[in-house]
């Protein structure tokens, strides 16, 4: 296998080679002072069946009952008989800082297993088999063998176990307790990125201000009494530029040495419209990019940021893919995002005049009937900040906007009130969606976007169990979004009559959902 790439949400990339029974990840710039990853590691991979090779039924505990063969090089891999751990941590040299000959690619290490088990019956044809979930054993092992660094991990999330007991051995030196974990597929997908992808601001060798004189939430106080704004949101050790437009600090920007995760505040209750509900954080700021990730079945990054009534377009500051420059001087605080291009100028219309655009296309007019004069759109926009419950979004490929969406709490939207109280939840949220840029609608591009959201739904708070929308039933022969939307995992309940719609109530929940689509 020749090396391939990894491209991180907050826009670090990093170079992955096949190594002796493993692969060695490395960076692909010098300028990772501030980086909260290591330069370089190489982790282990080995299969190791079960003499019977079956998978046990959640909840129930068969870890006595089964017994190990001997370990094998790592091929392909299976759903729970793949162990890993990270055999060393290195610093590279200068000359291996570099990025593979095609950097299109796309790191295919670990595909996803056949998600298929035997089963009882070995009769039954395969799309009727059950299906296990995807894990991969962590081996104590290399820097794992460290005493408290697996107690760490377990604490984290990042890696769990089904022995949950305490065990009866006082003096655990032997660490057998902990010789039984592993990490999921979906847990490791219902992780928020912003506990482990932060970039803290440089404090020497920057060419640019450290700090955004406009505030932003969430933020760390000051000396003065002052928030320091969380900077670019995508780049790795620096800001970009200021102008005189407040800029979009990202999910992963840190004004300090700390993660930018924040987790949920205690629940206070309020009322609104006569209906008791939580009391709600305030959204990301106007212009804000809150979700970013590469995409590499489309090879594009796709974002998602607060809507803006600037007269200017917001900024894009966040990495791009066709505009990865090979080297950059270490410790420079030069990024890819500070570095001038078509992608980060505001060249684009600003989001009123976007809305205008859209809203005035009859495709998007038969859906949401928002046509008119700019004035129109402008009073909408206005009206959707304003909202206590939902907040708009404008998704972007690349930093180019294609459309708008509307996150929003269902206890407290229209839809709540067609519901009873056991369809929904305090945190459950909905989303409303426009596409407007025609070279970005497509079947595969809106199971991106739209599992892309959900995903931004679970992680925004872990409270969130369900994500519902509902769309005109005339979808279904005129666009396909239901489809598209059971494609990804929603699921229609019933049919719901609002007074200016016939709609689906299409539902996906937390338990049933298992990773972006990519």
């Amino acid at each position: 296998m020749a090396p391939s790439v990894v491209h991180l949400p907050n826009g670090q990339i990093l170079t992955v080679s096949p190594v002796f029974a493993g692969f060695s990840f490395k960076a692909n710039e010098l300028n990772l002072h501030n980086s909260a990853f290591p330069p370089g590691w190489t982790i282990i991979i080995e299969s190791q069946e079960d003499e019977d090779n079956e998978i046990a039924v959640d909840g129930q505990d068969n870890h006595d009952h089964l017994k190990k063969s001997p370990a094998r090089r790592y091929r392909n891999p299976t759903l729970r008989d793949d162990h890993m751990f990270i055999s060393s941590i290195s610093n590279p040299s200068s000359t291996d800082f570099k990025p593979p000959t095609s950097p299109t690619r796309q790191i295919a290490m670990m595909p996803k297993p056949n998600p298929h088990t035997r089963g009882t019956n070995p009769n039954v044809p395969e799309a009727g088999r059950p299906k296990g979930e995807w894990r991969i054993n962590i081996k104590r092992e290399g820097i794992f063998k460290g005493k408290h660094l697996l107690p760490k991990l377990e604490r984290m999330g990042i890696i769990m176990s089904e022995d949950s007991c305490v065990g009866e051995r006082i003096d655990d030196r032997t660490g057998e307790g902990w010789n039984r974990m592993f990490a999921s597929q979906r847990a490791f997908w219902l992780m928020d990125p912003r506990i482990f992808l932060f970039s803290p601001s440089p404090t020497t060798h920057s060419p640019f201000p450290g700090a955004s004189p406009y505030p932003s939430r969430p933020s760390s106080p000051n000396r003065e009494g002052f928030a320091l704004s969380r900077l670019d949101p995508h780049a790795e050790t620096a800001q970009g530029p200021r102008t005189t437009q407040a800029q979009s600090p990202g999910p992963f920007a840190s004004g300090s040495h700390l993660p930018t995760y924040y987790p949920p505040p205690p629940t206070l209750f309020t009322f609104t419209n006569n209906i008791r509900h939580p009391l709600r954080q305030k959204p990301p700021a106007q212009g804000e990019t809150f979700y970013t990730r590469f995409i590499p079945s489309v090879g594009q990054y796709l974002s998602f940021r607060t809507a803006s009534l600037s007269h200017k377009s917001p900024t894009h500051r966040g990495p791009v893919s066709d505009s990865i420059p090979p080297f950059l001087p270490p410790n420079s605080g030069i990024t890819h995002s500070t570095l001038p291009s078509i992608s980060n100028m505001s060249i684009q219309p600003n989001d009123t005049d976007l809305l205008h655009t859209w809203m005035n296309d009859p495709r998007v007019n038969a859906m949401w009937g928002e046509a008119g004069p700019r004035a129109h759109q402008e009073a909408f926009l206005r009206t959707a900040l304003n909202s206590r419950h939902s907040f708009p979004v404008i998704g972007c490929w690349d930093g180019k906007p294609f459309g708008y969406f509307e996150l929003y709490w269902v206890k407290e939207d229209h839809l709540g009130r067609q519901l009873s109280s056991h369809d929904f939840g305090n945190w459950d949220r909905g989303i409303h969606a426009l596409i407007g840029e025609q070279e970005f609608r497509g079947p595969h591009r809106v199971r991106v976007w739209l599992s892309a959201l959900v995903h931004f739904c679970w992680l925004a708070d872990p409270r969130t169990e369900r994500v519902m929308l509902e769309p005109r039933v005339d979808n279904l022969n005129g666009n396909r979004f239901i489809q598209y939307m059971v494609d990804v995992g929603f699921y229609k309940e019933r049919e719901i009559s609002f007074p200016h719609k016939q709609a689906a109530l299409m539902k996906i929940r937390r338990e049933g959902w298992e990773a972006p689509v990519l």
